[in-house]
């Protein structure tokens, strides 16, 4: 029922709209706010709150139809995922009353912001400070590839707040940072991606965050933060694995009408057989995504099946849509048979959340036991 609701909703609005809101760097308010209505934003956050007291696979769900309706939404990934689950698990009583309700009814949107340039994925290595001064914090540092700015009233921050003595790595908290703050500034990052999300770098210069915007236990962060990163490794799963659905469905529809010499193209095993197999890879895809979702909503550990998940549909998904492309021969660059647009997007998913190479690394060392490479 809840497929078939965002489904009925998403293609009112339908693929030409969203690329050409992408097209013109417009934003999708206009399907984030009809999703929001019916509550489909929030479906993982508490009932409490006004969410739907459901879980992540719920939110994936929702995720995976609107890219298999040619609308993919980024900030789902980021908003409800990662900083509304965060919130939920170890936010504090005026927090979660503060920010839960806004998440959950879509009225705001909330960034995430742990990449930087000289750290990359390792986030021991994380150089933006937080050092308490009284009833603030004072926020130093610089952040990468931050998504959704632009739409998000706040920010949750990741930080340095101290260092283990014993290993010498940084211990994190999770801070929420108001955007319009002082000391903190903003600058776009021009990607070649059709996308209504744009990508931004963060500066914080002696940024003033009140004390009680600490999320959970100052030095605990790290553990906090994981506790949002294997829902957004299910999320982009369910993502890219829409989008592998709805290349498919595309690209066996041409084939099907477009004819060569009186013959549909779909009857010839080169067209018909790449096609075969991409389906296969992107329905193996859904099932790790949903063991993923259903290990994590049933407090399981989740990690390798959410980074398994991540790195299965990211192949499948882009595998998928690739051979649309190639079947519709030229046309695949057409604008209106809408599928080159979402190439960029479905290329990123191998790179973020978690790069392909970082969750091979997971799976040699936690899954295999082989010995770390690095």
């Amino acid at each position: 029922m809840l497929r078939e609701a965002v489904r009925d909703i998403t293609t009112s609005f339908g693929p030409d709209y969203f690329r050409e809101k992408a097209r013109k760097g417009e934003k999708t308010n206009e399907l984030w706010n009809a999703l929001a209505s019916q509550g489909y934003l929030g479906v993982n956050l508490p009932a409490a709150y006004g969410g739907g007291g459901c879980g992540i696979g719920e939110l994936a769900i929702v995720c995976e139809e609107l890219g298999a309706q040619g609308c993919p939404l980024l900030l789902l990934i980021v908003s409800p995922a990662i900083c509304g689950t965060i919130l939920a698990r170890f936010g504090t009583d005026e927090q979660q009353e503060k920010w839960l309700p806004r998440l959950a009814s879509g009225e705001d949107r909330m960034a995430f912001a742990i990449t930087e340039p000289d750290a990359g994925s390792n986030s021991h290595h994380i150089s933006t400070t937080a050092t308490r001064d009284g009833d603030i914090y004072r926020l130093n540092g610089q952040k990468y590839y931050i998504s959704g700015v632009d739409e998000a009233e706040a920010i949750l921050v990741v930080a340095r707040t101290g260092v283990d003595e014993k290993t010498g790595q940084g211990r994190l908290s999770l801070f929420v940072v108001d955007k319009e703050t002082a000391g903190l500034t903003f600058e776009l990052i021009p990607v070649e991606i059709t996308a209504p999300e744009k990508q931004f770098t963060l500066f914080f210069d002696n940024a003033e965050v009140p004390a009680d915007h600490l999320i959970g236990t100052e030095g605990d962060g790290l553990r906090q933060v994981f506790h949002g990163l294997n829902p957004e490794r299910i999320t982009g799963a369910a993502l890219a694995n829409g989008l592998g659905i709805y290349a498919l469905e595309k690209g066996a529809q041409y084939a099907k009408e477009r004819q060569v010499w009186g013959t549909p193209i779909g009857t010839h095993q080169g067209v018909a057989h790449p096609l075969a197999e991409a389906k296969i890879e992107i329905e193996l895809a859904r099932l790790m995504t949903q063991k993923a979702a259903w290990l994590y909503d049933n407090d399981q550990d989740a990690g390798e099946a959410a980074n398994m998940a991540k790195y299965a549909a990211a192949e499948a998904g882009l595998k998928a849509l690739n051979q649309a492309i190639q079947v519709h021969g030229g046309n695949g660059m057409a604008s209106e048979y809408n599928l080159a647009h979402l190439w960029g997007m479905t290329r990123l998913l191998r790179i973020a959340p978690v790069s392909r190479e970082m969750i091979l690394n997971f799976v040699s060392r936690h899954s295999l036991d082989l010995p770390r490479s690095y």
